[in-house]
């Protein structure tokens, strides 16, 4: 698992903008210098949330940025999959092959196993957490994601 530049920047971005008082737009230049990145990447993240559905962009001197919808109702694993797809690859072992084409465990793993329970597990909790469980201080957002961890039921394997 990789969380991407692109994700990570991106969502903190998104929680910039949640973060903003109602009704103030934030623009590129004050989201580049809040994040120390440069105006066209925050320009490429900004195009990339907008399209996706998580904010609305208002034009003008005062325009800027704002949510699409509450930030009760974006989840954290929706931002991340517009960002960068998905954080686990579909072949877990193709690039952990050795000498072989194919794994020599690639009938029976167990350590394939791990990887998958580990994928389920954390997609279970990211499709949980809201863009406002990350908007408090991070003392408050711990306690609130510590709280996800706590199982709803027992994950299907696929």
């Amino acid at each position: 698992m990789k969380i991407s530049a692109q994700e990570e920047y991106g969502l903190r971005i998104l929680l910039q903008i949640a973060r903003s008082r109602d009704g103030d737009n934030m623009s590129i230049p004050v989201l580049s210098q809040l994040e120390g990145l440069s105006t066209a990447y925050v320009g490429k993240l900004t195009g990339v949330l907008r399209k996706s559905g998580f904010i609305n962009s208002n034009p003008g001197n005062v325009g800027g940025y704002i949510l699409a919808r509450p930030a009760e109702k974006i989840m954290v694993s929706e931002v991340l999959h517009a960002l960068g797809g998905s954080l686990f690859e579909k072949q877990f072992c193709d690039d952990f092959v050795g000498k072989n084409q194919l794994c020599t465990h690639s009938v029976d793993c167990s350590v394939r196993s791990l990887w998958k329970v580990m994928q389920l597990s954390i997609e279970r909790v990211l499709k949980r957490i809201t863009l406002a469980d990350l908007c408090s201080d991070e003392d408050n957002s711990t306690r609130i994601l510590m709280s996800y961890l706590e199982p709803e039921s027992q994950p299907e394997l696929p």
